[in-house]
């Protein structure tokens, strides 16, 4: 019979290894890896709702720029860039081919349909009589497009001067932006037949108020930019309406350099595009003074003076006079 002790040593003893502090360590790995996938997750939705948010509110603008309103803003506001690829702020939008109607009878309105033929009694404007007449159908067109109350017109000596400038309640373009309302581009393209059928060259100026933006230095964006913009967007929607290319002499950014109301730079009606209408004399003595000179007259010993296309045709008249000044 067995003893007790020879009982316990033919015992099988199963013992358990506890791997509790393993358990522990692979516990906090996962969650460690779960709040970052949540953090990552979070961000992202954080990022889509500023990302629409901001298209959200582009397309207010948008819309209400549409509909000619002013758009509110403080000062040193950053100019929006809306349009084509890379903020391109000019249309891509094909420049209409005038071959199969060399007269200018029909031109695109820019809704697709084919305008009526404006009414002139001439193709070449030269004196103040004829600059009114033009100046009455330029008024006609604002007045179809509902923006009577945005024009200015006025013979000077150089010719025509036509002001579209903004109010109080409707603007040309957006603030801040060269992105044009639909009144004022649906006025501009019913201008280009008009300005296709005389032979009468223009100039075409953008001013701006004296609001200025936030950054400042050489290279940062300014009222200066923001002009010449305007008035190359002006242009663009001329040509788009039907005028021919070469009845723009020159494009100017003037910024905030010369306001219509001095007292309050700031004033809405600074905010303007001038179309300037020049004579036939005008328009050939601004090309000369820009122009390559055509011929050099002595002014004094050992001093010459360049003569402009327009003087030296007039050939010994032109020299008889700059050596009356030298006497």
């Amino acid at each position: 019979m067995p003893s007790l002790a020879d009982k316990k040593h033919g015992e099988a003893v199963v013992k358990r290894v506890s791997r509790k502090h393993d358990e522990e360590a692979h516990g906090s790995a996962w969650k460690v890896a779960f709040a970052d996938f949540c953090l990552a997750l979070m961000c992202l939705f954080l990022v889509l709702w500023v990302m629409a948010a901001r298209n959200a509110e582009q397309l207010a603008d948008i819309t209400r720029t549409a509909t000619g309103e002013l758009l509110e803003e403080g000062a040193g506001r950053r100019p929006e860039a809306v349009g084509g690829p890379r903020g391109s702020l000019i249309e891509r939008m094909p420049i209409p081919d005038h071959g199969d109607d060399p007269k200018g009878k029909l031109r695109s309105t820019g809704d697709g349909k084919l305008g009526r033929e404006v009414p002139l009694s001439k193709t070449r404007f030269e004196t103040a009589s004829d600059m009114q007449e033009l100046a009455e159908v330029v008024k006609r067109l604002s007045a179809e497009t509902g923006l009577a109350g945005n024009l200015l017109t006025e013979v000077t000596q150089q010719g025509l001067r036509v002001m579209l400038h903004d109010t109080d309640q409707r603007g040309m373009f957006a603030r801040g932006s060269a992105l044009p309302s639909e009144p004022f581009r649906a006025l501009l393209r019913k201008m280009g037949p008009l300005f296709a059928r005389i032979e009468n060259q223009m100039l075409i100026l953008g001013h701006t108020d004296a609001m200025p933006y936030a950054e400042v230095g050489p290279s940062a964006y300014s009222n200066w930019t923001l002009s010449n913009e305007r008035a190359m967007r002006a242009r663009l929607n001329l040509l788009a309406g039907g005028m021919r290319q070469d009845s723009v002499l020159q494009v100017v950014g003037m910024a905030d350099r010369a306001p219509l109301d001095p007292s309050n730079p700031r004033a809405a009606v600074n905010r303007r595009i001038e179309l300037l209408i020049l004579s036939s004399e005008q328009a050939r003595s601004l090309s000369a003074t820009f122009g390559m000179p055509a011929a050099v007259a002595p002014l004094i010993d050992g001093v010459n003076v360049g003569l402009p296309r327009a003087a030296a045709r007039e050939g010994a008249d032109a020299r008889s006079l700059l050596d009356g000044a030298a006497r």
